[in-house]
């Protein structure tokens, strides 16, 4: 597998990824997706959306705003508990979480660290609404998505008509001030995340906890992940969220240059067995009960958010099934995943294997000739027939010779390329050559979009 310095290496060159205010010496722990790196993420949240909600009958979706009520996040337990613990060196001045301290770890003088007591230290953006910046007006920038579900859960719930078990998905931002956020896109400051809250019968729970985390680690598997590269962690009692009556995390190898291989591994997507902490926490007459034992009574919220089940005609507070998912790990993974350096003819040849669902690009048409007239028109012919009228993202290249080409695609991840040529002219016929084998085919053009068409649907199934 491939160390973080290559990906890193290859996203700045191939433009996935840049530095977020690279022109201004850059802004730790925000990255910027390239032309390249934002058809991939939208491509992952994608095919996550057509999963997670439209093959499925139980689903709703959902975008809630960033901005919330100060209340909301106040009654989910974030205001009070959302910390990490924060300690400084006091030779070099540098901060580092408690909890993520490597044994290794050095200071400027080649010594060890001096550190502080550790201290906690609230994650959320602070900001204020309105013209007047006081106690009254403080608002957060939500730190994940999931809280703007809860509380839209009678919103939901009426205007669909639904009945539990049913779940509500989102895709959106999340903000979280890291103490020191690293290793590229894996932890950083601002980032998206694909959350669903899955509502069920108490009782039921259990059940479809396993059913979603199975649900979950086949997808990344289907869309290319090899299987000895994930693994399922079940969360030990004393590592619960005081909430959860249930975690397993589903971890990748993000790190496979680690000597110690459960090192190796880190989170991709948790997925949790919440029970009613939430909606109990954010409904009228409710309360939140914090770790340490503190009670909250809900004195503001409006609404019960209850379900009334008809067969025993009763109003009942549903248990929730989370499965959270980070857009950035996630598009980390694939990358990392599909890397791989093979030799060809004496030459290192570097190819993106993604799953064709994913990959930025999924056909590039080069001329032979960029100087050829006829040539050309016939390229860029090809090039309108396949992204306008059968919607595949499609690049016309005329910017180097065809191997340069070919291995251009190659790295970035394009299942095919067609390649127009001085035979093309006489009968209509091209070259169609495929990724990962290498091997090439004459096609004739109009037979193009049912071959794409084929390839793409097989090796997406």
């Amino acid at each position: 597998m491939v160390d973080m310095d290559k990906i890193i290496s290859l996203c700045k060159r191939r433009g996935f990824l840049f530095q977020g205010s690279e022109q201004y010496g850059g802004l730790q722990g925000v990255w910027d997706y390239g032309p390249l790196g934002v058809e991939l993420k939208n491509n992952v949240k994608q095919a996550w959306w057509r999963k997670m909600v439209y093959e499925r009958d139980d689903m709703e979706g959902l975008d809630s705003s960033i901005l919330m009520n100060r209340l909301v996040l106040k009654y989910s337990g974030h205001e009070d508990t959302f910390c990490d613990p924060m300690v400084d060196c006091r030779k070099c001045k540098k901060r580092f979480r408690a909890d993520q301290i490597e044994a290794s770890e050095k200071c400027s003088d080649g010594e060890s660290h001096d550190y502080t007591e550790a201290r906690p230290f609230n994650l959320m953006f602070r900001t204020t609404v309105g013209p007047i910046a006081d106690e009254n007006n403080i608002a957060y920038l939500r730190p994940e998505t999931a809280q703007g579900i809860f509380v839209n859960f009678k919103n939901v719930l009426d205007s669909t008509n639904r009945k539990v078990p049913f779940g509500i998905a989102q895709i959106g931002k999340a903000y979280r001030n890291e103490i020191t956020p690293k290793n590229f896109i894996f932890r950083v400051r601002e980032f998206e995340q694909m959350e669903i809250e899955f509502f069920v019968k108490p009782g039921t729970d259990e059940e479809w906890h396993k059913q979603w985390i199975e649900e979950r680690f086949q997808w990344y598997v289907k869309l290319g992940i090899r299987p000895e590269n994930l693994r399922k962690y079940v969360q030990k009692p004393e590592e619960l969220a005081h909430y959860a009556k249930g975690t397993t995390d589903l971890l990748y190898r993000f790190f496979p240059d680690r000597p110690d291989e459960q090192k190796q591994f880190d989170e991709v997507e948790g997925i949790a067995n919440r029970m009613d902490f939430d909606l109990t926490s954010h409904s009228k007459g409710g309360k939140l009960v914090l770790k340490d034992g503190k009670v909250f009574p809900n004195e503001h919220a409006i609404n019960r958010l209850t379900w009334f089940d008809h067969e025993t005609n009763q109003h009942i507070v549903p248990y929730v099934i989370e499965p959270s998912a980070g857009v950035d790990r996630a598009t980390l993974a694939f990358l990392i995943d599909s890397y791989h350096e093979e030799e060809v003819k004496g030459e290192t040849r570097l190819v993106l294997r993604l799953h064709p669902e994913l990959s930025p690009i999924k056909v590039a048409v080069l001329p032979l000739k960029k100087n050829h007239d006829g040539i050309v028109s016939v390229a860029k012919g090809i090039k309108k027939l396949l992204q306008g009228k059968a919607g595949w993202r499609t690049v016309y290249d005329d910017t180097a010779g065809i191997g340069k080409l070919y291995r251009r695609q190659d790295e970035i991840g394009t299942p095919f390329c067609v390649t127009v040529d001085f035979q093309t002219l006489q009968d209509q016929t091209v070259t169609v050559r495929d990724r990962d084998t290498m091997a090439q085919e004459r096609v004739v053009i109009d037979a193009l979009p049912a071959l794409f068409s084929e390839k793409l649907f097989r090796k997406q199934n």
